[in-house]
């Protein structure tokens, strides 16, 4: 057994992740795309109700309560308001943090890379994407694929993400052996999720880069949606070798729909008795202010990692993961 003192990654992959660090900041730096830093503590936080907040507080004068602080679960709000500002391309490295996450592809703090690039479109962006994975894999020549989130249901499990109904979904998990799926009660974007994490993510990105895109509405969270024979929230997810690299938009710039969406998403939160936690109000006010047509990614660095090092387990690529931290 490893002493508690030690890293649990081993020197090579602390190497390893070093190089990669360098080939980011220079890929970005030849690419014209400015670092920044933006605060990892704030007064406000994400809404997503699949994401859960780290809170702390600082105290200030008579406040002895204290006023919370949440730290990010994306440098995503503050980059925008960047963007609005007219800061132009921009990407940030950071840690980010996330309450309730562990396992083997999780942890509740993780690095993450994150850049936005105003006037490009998604499809643009993914090109990039695909770009800047090539480099730090070590593979220039490894093909990339594109394939819609509804193609993929229809042709893998026979049903339209978009008319099937939560029994249907049901009794299709049940078909498929999805253990206890009789038994739960999730809403439909709740199946969906199910199906795609259960039986269809395993199979994306096998020896290639697969960006699965235009997603249901209903989870379209921060990105804009278009009108085609239906409407498709323009997001896009990353998977290679099974694995979700990276979660990217065409981004939503329209202030009255983003505070509907974040509205809604309290709403959410309430009725599952999960905290609510401010709006961020300087947020929607660069989208009021006129932040331009942008699209934005962000890519998970130590699942990248272990990609590079063909590992399993997210604390192979950590110096100190939280129990030893």
């Amino acid at each position: 057994m490893i002493p508690h003192w030690r890293p649990s990654a081993a020197p090579a992959a602390l190497r390893a992740r070093a190089v990669m660090l360098a080939a980011l900041r220079d890929f970005f730096a030849r690419a014209g795309v400015l670092e920044v830093e933006t605060p990892i503590a704030s007064r406000c936080a994400g809404s997503d109700p699949a994401l859960e907040s780290l809170v702390t507080r600082w105290h200030w004068g008579s406040d002895a309560a204290g006023q919370p602080l949440y730290l990010h679960t994306s440098p995503e709000f503050p980059m925008k308001r960047l963007v609005a500002a007219g800061v132009g391309p921009i990407y940030q490295i950071c840690k980010v943090f996330r309450d309730g996450e562990r396992g083997r592809l999780h942890h509740p703090e993780f690095s993450l890379l994150e850049w936005y690039r105003p006037g490009w479109d998604y499809q643009r962006l993914m090109d990039e994407v695909a770009a800047v994975v090539r480099v730090v894999l070590g593979r220039p020549d490894l093909p990339a694929e594109r394939v819609t989130y509804r193609g993929l249901f229809r042709e893998q499990l026979g049903i339209d993400p978009w008319t099937v109904g939560c029994a249907a979904l049901r009794t299709r998990a049940g078909a498929l052996a999805i253990p206890d799926a009789e038994s739960l009660d999730l809403d439909r974007d709740g199946w969906l999720d199910l199906l795609l994490t259960q039986c269809l993510q395993g199979q994306l990105g096998r020896g290639c880069l697969t960006f699965l895109c235009d997603y249901p509405p209903s989870q379209a969270a921060l990105a804009r949606l278009r009108q085609d024979a239906v409407e498709v929230a323009e997001r896009f997810e990353l998977y290679f070798e099974g694995v979700e690299l990276a979660n990217g938009f065409q981004e939503l710039t329209d202030a009255a729909a983003q505070r509907a969406r974040l509205q809604l998403d309290l709403e959410t939160r309430c009725h599952q008795g999960r905290a609510t936690p401010p709006i961020d109000t300087a947020f929607l006010a660069a989208l009021a202010a006129g932040m331009p047509e942008t699209s934005g990614v962000a890519v998970g660095l130590d699942r990248l990692l272990m990609a590079v090092l063909k590992v399993r387990h997210i604390d192979e690529v950590l110096a100190f993961p939280v129990e030893r931290a």
